[in-house]
Formats: C-alpha cells, structure tokens, sequence
C-alpha cells in the first residue's frame, strides 16, 4: 500500500500467515516477503511449507528459510529430514541442512541413510539417499564413525557407490574403494 512503512508493511505480510481461508500460494508468498526481510515471523509457515509434496514449493520455501536465518531453521529440517514416513519428500530439507552446514546436519544424514540403506532396496528413494550421501561427502561428515559406516555401506548400491566413494575418500578414508 502507498505511504506504508516498512513495519507496517510487514505486518500485513504477517497478519496474511494466520488469516482464515487465506490461499496457501498467498500465505507462502507473505513468508517468502517476509524472510527476504529478516522478519521471524515467517519461520512457522516456511517450515511447514519445507517438507510439502509439492517439491517445486518445498525448495521455494528452502531458498528463503536460508535467507530468514533463524537458529530453529536446522532442527526443523533435520526432523523433517528424518521423518520416516515423510521420507518421500526430504530432498529439499536434506539439501537446505547442508547449505546452512547445520550441526544437525551429519546426524540427520546418517540416520536417514543408514533408515533407507537398511530397506530391501533403496531404489523408490535413491535421489534421498544420494543427497544424503553428497551431502555427507560436502560437509566432511564421513569423518564420523556412524557416517563412515553409513557411507562404506552405500558402496555397495551401485547408483550411490561413486558418491559414497568420493565421500569416504575427502574424509581419507580410502579402505572402501573397490
């Protein structure tokens, strides 16, 4: 609205977060304003809106949970990483995890790796398991003795073996090359 202040402005975003009946495209554009800003107030609907379906709007809200910068963002998305039967649609919180190089992050791998590598196949969520093998291999994370193992054992699945090795390998951990 002309002659609004900045606070004011925001305000109204935020007022748009909690209104009854207000479209999800509407409430996650305000989040999105909102973040761009540095306003918290965002935080809530940008981490519901981080492990949606719909992957395309997961990464919207990704992109500006990274720019928001509040200390929760980690540990919403570790437990949105490792939630097992939302497991489908962890990609863009694994990738938000790494990004931010969380502390949360390197656990949160591991146990989402290790839950799907102990499946009969991996294959119905590889692209997960591979982020999480990347990510490991990213944030140096092989160098714990959980994601080490993790990781040796993710050589052994052929579409994440390259990437597992590579890991294992930036953390000098050379005993699982073939």
């Amino acid at each position: 609205m002309p002659g609004e202040s900045d606070t004011e402005v925001r305000d109204r975003l935020a007022s748009v977060l909690t209104a009854p009946g207000a479209a999800l495209e509407v409430r996650q554009a305000a989040a999105v304003e909102l973040a761009a800003a540095g306003d918290r107030r965002a935080f809530e609907t940008l981490a519901l809106l981080l492990n949606y379906r719909d992957e395309a709007r997961a990464r919207q809200a990704a992109a500006a949970l990274a720019r928001l910068g509040d200390p929760r963002t980690g540990r919403a998305a570790a437990a949105l990483a490792t939630n097992a039967q939302r497991v489908g649609y962890a990609l863009p919180a694994i990738r938000l995890l790494v990004e931010l190089r969380a502390p949360e992050a390197v656990p949160a791998l591991t146990t989402t790796l290790e839950r799907l590598l102990a499946q009969p196949s991996p294959a119905p969520h590889e692209r997960i398991a591979l982020a999480c093998v990347e990510g490991l291999g990213a944030l140096a994370g092989a160098r714990g003795p959980a994601a080490r193992r993790a990781l040796r054992a993710a050589t052994g699945h052929p579409r994440l073996a390259p990437a597992a090795h590579a890991a294992l390998a930036r953390a000098g951990d050379h005993t699982a090359r073939v």
